[in-house]
């Protein structure tokens, strides 16, 4: 007997066949005669109904089965009475695989997120996460066939880094002399002694692929990366995480201009790829009791794919957002040149001022990281941030810096440590073309897409401060 996904079965619209699915019980009711059982086998965000008679020899044990009980249920696939269940099955064999008992935490009833964050190893059985977890999985797919397509090479950077390549600092330390801090070695003024380490220096879990990504960016023309990333950033809000994915496309003889094109396109694509490849799952997301998508979300996300993305310069944005009236909209943070701007300024340039997505360049270079490029105003570097309705910033980016003298020179007004940097300073010495590159945090998107608003919900394990319990 052939064993058919749920996925399948409805796709493909099989009917008049004996077929055998496997799954997971999602509910279970009873009749006199007979029992309806809603499994569902994780391929799709359909469940199918089987209905099981009270002729099974086993009738009585399967009727007492509680959801989450895994089950193999062989029968003829039919077409369904009800206008919803279009394909149901008539069970003739059912086999019990794993049974769960009144333990088992996650009932039918609603259950918060909250507490399915504490049972992440489970979390998945439930028909949200499922949803999430598989719109993760196309946008994933959508990534390296947007970037495959474009000519683009897959580039696996490292994990483990030398450098603070954004200089924030939020890095975490790598060290096999912490395994006995007592007996560990240390320098004359009582650090751990890193030269007597595993790599020999002191290490970290990396921050960003983009360095390495220029690397390679230098010989074959067009990379991306697609990776976890890690900040210790000691923060407990619903947009960070300890642990979390980058996508950094870097091009060779690029400017701005162009890499801001190429990140307006890749907007556009996760959007249209999950419309097209999730359409189930965005439909149940949105529909929610507790869904925090706005009601016209999904009409947002159209709105964003179909745009023309407006673009003014960050001096420009601070022009619009000063002659505010505050009468009419009120910010809790100052609107003055040089200082950054937070996602309610985003948020209003975006969805009230502009009403479609904006991309915004030339920042003050006092708030940007060392490697962009400075521009002839000595003031502003060759930096673009994206920002789209309904969450403010989902990609920033930025022209590199590809002039030696110019690099080392702001390297020092930044008071920066250039000897772990020698490699990449000789990307500048040898052979140095303009390049430009952009990075996305993976997560960001999801809870973009999804609508859902907690960056723990769009992860499969999630790493917070004091949470590494999976």
């Amino acid at each position: 007997m052939s064993r058919l996904k749920v996925k399948d079965i409805f796709q493909e619209n099989i009917v008049d066949v004996e077929a055998t699915v496997k799954g997971w019980i999602r509910s279970v009711r009873n009749s006199k005669k007979f029992s309806f059982i809603v499994l569902n086998d994780g391929s799709a965000q359909q469940s199918i109904q089987i209905i099981v008679d009270e002729v099974l020899p086993n009738y009585a044990e399967v009727a007492a089965l509680l959801s989450g009980s895994a089950v193999a249920i062989t029968g003829r696939l039919v077409k369904g009475g009800g206008k919803v269940q279009s394909i149901e099955m008539q069970a003739s064999l059912v086999e019990i695989i794993g049974k769960v008992d009144e333990t088992y935490p996650l009932q039918k009833k609603a259950t918060s997120l909250e507490f399915l964050r504490e049972q992440a190893h489970l979390r998945i059985r439930t028909n949200t996460f499922g949803a999430i977890m598989r719109v993760r999985h196309h946008l994933a797919m959508a990534t390296h066939e947007f970037f495959s397509k474009k000519g683009f090479f897959y580039l696996n950077s490292p994990i483990v880094s030398g450098v603070d390549a954004e200089g924030a600092g939020e890095m975490f330390t790598i060290s096999t002399l912490a395994n006995d801090i007592t007996k560990a070695p240390k320098t004359k003024d009582g650090k751990l002694d890193f030269s007597k380490d595993y790599f020999g220096k002191e290490t970290f879990l990396a921050v960003t692929g983009q360095l390495e990504g220029e690397c390679y960016a230098m010989g074959l023309g067009s990379i991306y990366t697609f990776g976890p990333t890690f900040r210790s950033e000691n923060s407990n809000t619903t947009r960070h995480l300890s642990e979390f994915w980058m996508i950094e496309p870097e091009v060779a003889f690029a400017d701005l201009d162009e890499i801001a094109g190429l990140a307006t396109d890749y907007i556009k694509y996760l959007i249209s790829y999950s419309l097209l490849h999730a359409a189930a799952e965005l439909e149940f997301l949105f529909a929610r009791e507790d869904s925090t998508a706005p009601k016209d979300h999904l009409e947002v996300l159209k709105h964003v794919r179909d745009s023309k993305f407006i673009r003014i310069t960050y001096t420009e944005a601070i022009e619009i957002l000063s002659k505010i009236d505050p009468a009419v909209k009120k910010f809790e943070y100052p609107t003055i040149w040089g200082h950054e701007l937070q996602t309610e300024h985003e948020r209003f340039l975006a969805e009230e001022h502009f009403k479609m997505p904006v991309i915004v360049t030339d920042y003050p270079k006092e708030f940007k990281a060392f490697y962009m490029k400075l521009n002839d105003d000595g003031k502003t570097v060759k930096a673009m941030d994206i920002l789209v309705p309904g969450i403010g910033e989902i990609i920033g980016g930025s022209q590199r810096e590809d002039n030696l003298e110019r690099l080392e020179k702001r390297m020092d007004e930044m008071n920066m440590n250039k000897d772990p940097l020698w490699w990449y300073l000789d990307l500048r010495r040898f052979g140095s073309v303009p390049h430009a590159g952009f990075g996305l945090g993976f997560e960001r998107a999801l809870m973009y897409i999804t609508g859902v608003n907690n960056i723990r919900d769009v992860i499969p394990f999630p790493r917070t401060p004091k949470n590494c319990d999976f």
